[in-house]
């Protein structure tokens, strides 16, 4: 059953091999089991029988979207119209909700598609807390639902689709810690507040620092996963602290392309800019090593839209998924910049497509995919 259900799954944690073999290729394809953070975990990963569930196809599916606000939003939605349409003769319809980051009008588009009559439920949440009562009541009402990237407070609902925010926020600051050598001030730039990304991302970054007394947290700001908002956020921390920002901990590279922007436009020079992470965008790892910034990577892939679909279709079906399906992802680390603790999958600049746009998604799970271009027929 793990075989079957982490097949489509990503890379992800460490690999414990030597700097010279690691870039020995200009690209490795990483590591292709299943998901390392389930295989680390002491606390149990629980399967949901879902035989109640099962029904005869096909399906009307519905999908309530927080928003399509950034271009990881619209790579998502992208993963799920291509896997809906890969697989037409177990979907009927694919009935797809925008709330425009309006927690109000996300309980209005649920409310809606279950008088409407949908199967299942898939719903990425504007935030956690105003989304748990609506998720809740549809759960109680017979209606599965699948949670995806975003997840409500309670457990009251299937499965959660996600890539581990806990490793990413464990991983990224036990990075940025080693690459300071334990001293230095950091700023951070999360995305949106009260959002559970963003939130759980914080808190487990804000436990590795807190182990180090010669690590201080300068400030932290929110910046709506914007990389023109992360651009401005970033120039004004410059203008505040200046020389004092040692390093940029970002949980997104959609901010991480802007501060490294910032930093240009302020004149430092390539080799000046401090240690920054980075996730998914282009323009981030593009940036990094155009620019000599030491860049941590690890991707959370809208991919996970996709793998929802999936995840559904196993549900409606009758067959266990797994309360939480955690993604693999590749890390990536520039050259010259693992740490004791923080190994590669491959390099930065392997990664990174210098030929291409910076607001290209890489991690849809879609073949050359382009925004500009991107258009699937799939069951309306």
């Amino acid at each position: 059953m793990l075989k079957r259900i982490f097949t489509l799954a990503f890379a992800v944690g460490l690999v414990a091999t030597s700097s010279s073999a690691l870039f020995a290729q200009e690209e490795k394809t990483g590591y292709h089991g299943v998901s390392r953070t389930l295989l680390w975990s002491t606390s149990d990963t629980p399967f949901v029988d879902t035989t109640k569930y099962k029904k005869d196809g096909p399906y009307v599916i519905g999908f309530s979207n927080a928003s399509i606000s950034n271009s990881w939003r619209v790579g998502m939605l992208a993963s799920i119209q291509q896997v809906a349409a890969d697989n037409k003769d177990k979907i009927k319809r694919l009935l797809i909700t925008d709330a425009s980051d309006d927690p109000a009008k996300q309980v209005s588009d649920i409310q809606d598609l279950l008088q409407r009559g949908v199967d299942i439920l898939i719903v990425s949440a504007a935030t956690s807390d105003a989304l748990d009562a609506i998720v809740t009541r549809a759960t109680k009402q017979g209606v599965p639902v699948v949670m995806v990237d975003r997840r409500v407070t309670s457990d009251n609902f299937v499965s959660f689709v996600t890539a581990s925010d806990r490793v990413y926020g464990h991983m990224s600051a036990q990075w940025m810690v080693e690459k300071l050598g334990g001293k230095g001030n950091i700023v951070m730039l999360p995305g949106m507040a009260g959002v559970s990304v963003a939130e759980t991302r914080i808190a487990t970054a804000k436990q590795i620092f807190a182990n180090y007394p010669g690590i201080h947290v300068l400030d932290l700001q929110y910046t709506d996963w914007s990389p023109a908002k992360g651009k401005s956020v970033m120039a004004s921390l410059l203008q505040k602290y200046g020389d004092k920002i040692n390093g940029v901990w970002s949980d997104h590279g959609l901010q991480g392309s802007g501060a490294i922007e910032a930093f240009v436009e302020a004149g430092r020079a390539p080799g000046t800019i401090p240690p920054i992470t980075c996730a998914d965008l282009n323009g981030c790892v593009k940036l990094a090593v155009q620019n000599k910034v030491p860049a941590f990577n690890y991707d959370y892939p809208p991919a996970m839209g996709g793998v929802a679909v999936k995840v559904a279709l196993d549900v409606l079906a009758g067959k266990p998924v797994p309360h939480q399906y955690e993604m693999n992802v590749d890390v990536a680390i520039t050259k010259g910049d693992e740490t004791a603790s923080v190994k590669a999958d491959k390099s930065v600049e392997g990664y990174a497509r210098l030929d291409k746009p910076n607001d290209l998604i890489l991690s849809t799970g879609i073949p050359d995919y382009d925004p500009k271009t991107f258009n699937v027929n799939y069951p309306k």
